[in-house]
């Protein structure tokens, strides 16, 4: 696939699946690194200032935005802290900086050291931000205790609404492909490239980091000639991992559901609360919306994940006798929806910091939260470890429009 030179405003398609492969912006540099440093600022203040405070008969608290990772190690969660804060903090935090310093590393004359590996990282540590996560979670917790206390919104809050927002428009920014080609410009394609023919067949393989196409050995191996990464026609036992990794998930799904996800007591009087438990409870008390969110993100999205990923594994060695384009769609859709089950662990991790006023009201994580953290990185780790060239092995090659040369259309859509 060679993608055409691309004015601000286009973008190049696959021909055969559709998928977006590149979308050019205006001022790529100043954009991505202007939208870095306002979600850093954001962060700034959000970590500066306190997050959400709650009252009820005389009692009240007030909490800054990382005690929700901070409270869990009271409770003996470590990991669950660690998880808590790696993905709504410490990564989106290295992930900004590293976009202002590459950003502004292709403004100078000679690019700032690190460049390539601080480059080659941002698609590794992309998948694992969720500060937008964090958002639902938060709404969802706030939702749950409005009827029992008084909540105030702090600074911090509005401000992590900000950050969130931010960080996300700049993960859409970034220009990949153009970033790329700044810093290292593109070599020569390899000598004795056949159109109409994939790349597999030629002994070819595109880098799953910067896109160039590279040649690879006779074992099916090699590394990329502009970035580093180590290039493979199909990634080995690519299937055997996803297997694995699933059946671990499947494992953690059962005390993830069994066991109470967290403790809450009122009046003295404790109540465990499973995943299908707080469902029931949220829309026995008339707050449906939020018992359809929990419901989808905890219950409907793992198991979807799991089953979608066994399909995949099952049908991606037969023989292209399915339409290949469906299930590149699906699995797409299992990477975008995977990291939105976190919703459950963030709100025990809020109402765990924010509600504990002994014997009167409090709230504590519950032996689940553990396993379901699981849950939800294991899926993940097996949607990454799943090859989804896998799917088109087997079906004729021939790009649909004649040449393999992607199209590039504008924002409407229209081809140029």
């Amino acid at each position: 696939m060679a993608l055409p030179p691309l004015k601000p405003g286009e973008q190049a398609d696959c021909v055969r699946c559709g998928h977006t492969l590149v979308k050019r912006h205006a001022y790529p540099a100043q954009r991505s690194m202007s939208l870095a440093l306002s979600a850093l600022i954001a962060l700034a203040i959000t970590l500066i200032f306190p997050f959400i405070s709650f009252s009820a008969r005389g009692i009240g608290n007030e909490i800054e935005v990382t005690q929700s990772a901070t409270e869990l190690l009271v409770y003996h969660q470590p990991i669950v802290a660690l998880v808590v804060m790696l993905a709504v903090f410490i990564l989106p935090g290295l992930y900004l900086i590293a976009v202002v310093w590459l950003q502004f590393s292709l403004m100078l004359p000679q690019r700032l050291p690190w460049s390539h590996g601080i480059a080659r990282s941002l698609s590794h540590v992309a998948p694992w931000l969720m500060a937008d996560v964090f958002i639902v979670g938060t709404m969802v917790s706030l939702i749950k205790i409005a009827g029992l206390a008084e909540v105030g919104l702090d600074i911090g809050f509005w401000s992590f609404i900000v950050y969130a927002l931010l960080l996300l428009a700049t993960t859409l920014s970034l220009d990949t492909d153009w970033l790329w080609f700044s810093l290292s410009g593109e070599p020569l394609a390899p000598e004795g490239i056949r159109t109409g023919e994939t790349a597999a067949s030629q002994k070819l393989t595109g880098c799953a980091v910067c896109g160039l196409v590279g040649r690879i050995n006779a074992h099916g191996s090699g590394t990329c000639e502009r970035c580093g990464e180590k290039l493979h026609v199909r990634r080995p036992a690519s299937l055997q991992r996803c297997w694995a990794l699933l059946a671990t998930a499947a494992v953690l799904y059962i005390p993830a559901n069994i066991y109470p996800i967290m403790y809450t007591t009122t009046l003295g009087d404790e109540s465990p609360n499973t995943i299908i438990g707080g469902v029931i409870y949220l829309a026995s008390h008339g707050s449906w919306p939020v018992a359809i969110v929990i419901f989808v993100a905890s219950v409907i999205v793992p198991i979807g994940k799991l089953l979608a990923l066994v399909w995949l594994c099952l049908v991606a060695p037969r023989a292209a006798d399915m339409r290949a384009l469906t299930r590149a769609r699906l699995y797409r859709l299992t990477e975008l929806i995977g990291r939105w089950s976190m919703v459950d662990v963030f709100v025990v991790a809020i109402l765990s910091a924010l509600i504990h006023a002994g014997a009167l009201m409090s709230v504590t994580p519950g032996a689940a939260a553990l396993p379901f953290s699981g849950v939800v990185i294991v899926t993940m780790l097996a949607a990454m470890s799943f090859d989804p060239r896998l799917l088109w092995d087997g079906l004729d090659s021939r790009p649909q429009h004649g040449d393999d040369t992607a199209a590039p259309v504008d924002e409407q859509g229209r081809t140029s």
